[in-house]
Parts: C-alpha cells; structure tokens; sequence
C-alpha cells in the first residue's frame, strides 16, 4: 500500500485469451480463475491488511479482524527497509492466524514502489527474505499465501521489467522448495494503469512451474468507475485467471475508487478482496483505518462500510473449511439452462434472455456462445450482446457456471441476423483530466442526440502532442490526427446519452497541455 507515497492516475486496456493447464497442487491453489482449498472447495478471500510491522504489538488485532466475519488477513511484514520481522515473528504471525481461523497472506511490503522510492528493494530481494524465513512458513500451505512483494514497481515501471522480475521471483521460489500459492501484485503502485500485468499476465502464470499464482490488483484513484472496474475483471477472467483485488479503499488522494462496484462485482464473479487497512495509516490516508487506534469497538465510515455493508465481509465471509467445518467439494454441474429468447437487435447487438439454471449450491454466471467462440457473459439470464458484426447471422447458446467451475450442457441454439450498420452523429466534448511533466490525461465524451448502435470520432493535436494509450475505445492514426471508435461493450448509446472514454497523451511544451480540435 501506498501509505506515505502519492500516485499518478491512468487506465486499462485489453490482453490477449490464454487458458493454463491442469496442475497438481496440495494446500490453497488456483483452478481457472478460482482460488481452491487442499480439499477442492472454492476459497474466496474476504479481508482486510493489518500494518504489523510497524506496530508489532497490535496482535490483538487478528482476534478483531475475526470477529467481524473477516476469513483472511493480509499482514505486512519487511526484512529490512523497515525493522525486519524475523523467522520467529513470522511463525508468530501464523499461529496467531491460525488460532482465529484466518488465512493468513504474507506480504513483504520492501518493494513498494521501486525504480521510484527510494530505499525500495527490488523481488529479488524480496525472495532471500522469504528463503531467510522459510521454516516459519513450511508445511502452511493450507494456511499461509505468499505475496511476493508490495506495489513491486512504481509509474516509471517498464513492462519488461515488471515481467521479468516477477517471472523469476516466483521460478525463485519454487526453487527453494516454496509449495504454496503466490500471490504476485501489479506494478503503477498496485494500480496497473500501464497494462502491464494484465497485457502479461499468462507469461508469468506460465513461469511458475506449480501454475500456482494469483494476480493482485490495487483498486483506488484509477478505478473510480463501473467500467474500469467491471473491465478489468472481466479481462481476467475471459482469459481464465486468477485475480484478487489485493488492496481497495473508499477514497484516496489521487481519486475516489468506486467501491460500490469493487465489492459488487468481486461478489458476483466470485473474486476476493482485501480492504486496506485496519489500523494505523500515516502519510495522509488516516481516513483509509477501519478502526480507531485498533479498538474493535471503534468502527470508521470505512470500516462500516467493508464489514457491515452491502457485499461486505460479514454478508458474503465464508471461513475456510480447513479450520473444522470440512465441506464436500463441489462437484456438480448446473442444470442446463433455457433456450435463449432474442429481441431488440441491432447491426452490432441483441438481447438475450432465458430460463435460469438451477444447482446444487448456487449458479454464480452464464455465458453466451456462438460456436466456440464466447460473446459476453452474465450474473442473471439476460444479456445484451455489443460488438457484433452488421449484417450477420449468428447461432447462440448459453451455459452456466457455478462457483467451483462446473459448467452445465449448453442449451438449444437460438439464431438472428444482425440489421445493416449506422451513423455515429454524436458531439465529442474534451475534457483534460490530469497533467505532469511531458505527460497528461486527456478524455472525450460523445453525447448523441439519437440512439446508436456504434460510434466513432476523430480529434487533431498540434506539434509535439502524441497520444499513447487509449482505453474505452480503438484508435487508429499516428498523428496528428487520431480516431477513436467503440469498443464491443460500449457501442450501443441510446437517445440523449454519452458515452466517455480516455487516453494518455505526451506533450513537450509547459504549462497547460493544449486542447485537440475535432475535424
């Protein structure tokens, strides 16, 4: 976390489709996008971090965090950019976990922010900590995950750079005999406003021989929409990966992250999360402690709002059952379900609704499917397909899923032709959102008189501007002219609406970056 450091803010994009093989694994492990338990019951990680490395003497606070209905607890420790946490604190820290039924993930927080904070030490680094404290952690791979190392790069970060170390921390540690499940987190601060992590993120999930490693992602100032929220899930798990939101918060000093949504879409798709932080920030961010100088009893707006409220800890924790409530794995398929019935198409869209499945535990999802290719997914039995060709026949189905990944038989196919393509006729408006040197955060919002199916816009920069990243929408053009056209989810906009999406632009001037015209 962040805790005494400031961010930059930008945003998402898109990475290519890679399924992992099967692998064996004792203790917590991941299958798909999902985090599974020794005995293949699905875990869900649902917690908070607690800052122990700087306040050593709150061990009180594992008993607290239990006692709000938390099943997991993210717990900083150093080995040397602050006062190490030696083998002994460690064990300690695990059987403090284990006697509240916690799991416990393990983070060495050293690496925050490195190639830009000083005193940062680099996943190198950060492995000899973990080999140093090995026997506090061996034979806990049912309680214990290793994160790695904290917000590992900072926003001068290169891509191969994050990739590479990340590759081989982790091949590190499978070398020194680690079993358990990594966890390796984002670079930008955790935020991943680069892409790097989601662009690579099947490279580094091959580089772990166990295929055992979850993605991290840090939700503040950058996900501070539905969209970016929603897209960067779902880019995970259409590329079958396993993703938890490793640290989030309510607000932060570089924006306000929709923790709505965070929370929401975490529960719907069976993602984990971890609030940060129960205790103790500095540095500025003191309104991210959940509780009041470690007192239980002294609940925050934040903390409220992550235990108690709607998608929070205590309505959606479940406690591993490793810790004596042993459940039977799911193996059950979902009911098959209905034939989907299809309305209100369009050149690029239609949608789509049928009977729900049924299962034994619960259908968490649907997919919709033309042949083998996969057009969108869903948490109810509707869905509005986006992005498809004008003047198309396709044949659907639908399949469902549960939490565990069982997948039920497809139902009957329904078929329709999509309508003949159309105008854009929506009025761009720009909007500069953030500068710095050489640098700045631009973003267009196109309001449309009319309903629309698709969109498209075209913008020009004078010498010495250049756009560089684009994320709710395509771009083509190298300069000085760019045009920018939807993206499958956000073609459709109906009459008096707006659709925004944003871009990163480099500039070699002072002052104030200079405003595009439209042609």
């Amino acid at each position: 976390m962040r805790t005494r450091l400031a961010f930059l803010v930008a945003l998402l994009a898109s990475f290519f489709v890679w399924a992992p093989p099967a692998h064996a694994a004792t203790g917590l492990h991941v299958s798909g996008t999902k985090i599974l338990e020794g005995n293949g019951t699905p875990f869900v990680m649902r917690g908070t971090s607690h800052a122990h490395t700087w306040y050593p003497s709150q061990t009180a606070s594992f008993a607290g965090i239990k006692s709000l209905g938390a099943n997991t607890v993210r717990v900083v420790l150093s080995g040397g950019r602050w006062t190490p946490n030696t083998a002994s604190d460690v064990a300690n820290v695990v059987s403090l976990c284990t006697q509240n039924k916690l799991i416990c993930v393990l983070e060495n927080h050293d690496t925050t922010g490195y190639g830009e904070q000083s005193g940062a030490y680099t996943l190198d680094q950060a492995v000899d900590y973990w080999i140093s404290v090995k026997s506090a952690v061996a034979g806990q791979e049912d309680h214990v995950v290793i994160n790695i190392g904290n917000e590992p790069f900072g926003n001068n970060a290169t891509t191969p750079g994050w990739t590479q170390a990340t590759s081989a921390a982790i091949k590190r540690m499978r070398d020194a005999g680690f079993q358990h499940l990594l966890m390796v987190d984002a670079p930008n601060w955790g935020q991943d406003w680069s892409f790097t992590m989601r662009d690579n993120a099947a490279t580094v999930f091959a580089a772990d021989p166990q295929r055992n490693t979850v993605f991290s992602i840090h939700m503040y100032g950058v996900f501070d929409t539905a969209a970016e929220v929603t897209d960067y899930m779902q880019r995970f798990q259409t590329a079958n990966l396993p993703l938890v939101v490793g640290e989030f918060g309510f607000n932060h000093s570089d924006g306000d992250p929709d923790e709505d949504t965070i929370m929401a879409q975490a529960q719907s798709r069976g993602i984990g999360y971890l609030g940060w932080s129960w205790s103790g920030n500095g540095g500025g961010v003191e309104y991210l402690d959940q509780v009041t100088d470690f007192n239980t009893a002294g609940l925050t707006s934040w903390g409220r709002r992550l235990f108690n409220g709607a998608n929070g800890i205590a309505q959606t924790s479940r406690e591993a059952t490793v810790y004596g409530n042993p459940g039977t794995p799911d193996t059950q398929k979902p009911g098959r379900p209905g034939r989907p019935a299809v309305s209100e198409v369009t050149s690029t869209g239609a949608k789509l609704t049928w009977a729900a499945a049924t299962d034994n535990v619960g259908v968490t999802g649907y997919d919709v499917y033309s042949g083998t290719t996969r057009l969108g997914s869903a948490t109810t039995a509707s869905l509005t397909l986006t992005g498809l060709t004008p003047s198309t026949a396709y044949t659907v189905h639908v399949v469902a899923r549960d939490a565990a990944g069982n997948v039920s038989d497809a139902s009957d196919t329904a078929s329709f032709t999509t309508l003949a393509g159309q105008a854009s006729g929506c009025t761009p408006s720009y909007k500069l959102v953030n500068s710095w040197q050489g640098g700045f955060q631009g973003e267009i919002t196109l309001r449309c008189a009319g309903a629309v199916t698709s969109w498209k816009t075209s913008l020009t920069y004078p010498s010495g501007v250049g756009v560089t990243q684009v994320w709710n929408a395509t771009m083509t053009g190298n300069g000085p002219t760019y045009t920018f056209a939807n993206v499958g989810y956000n073609g459709g906009v109906p009459a008096g609406g707006s659709v925004t999406f944003g871009y990163i632009g480099s500039w070699n001037g002072t002052g104030t970056p200079p405003a595009p015209t439209f042609p």
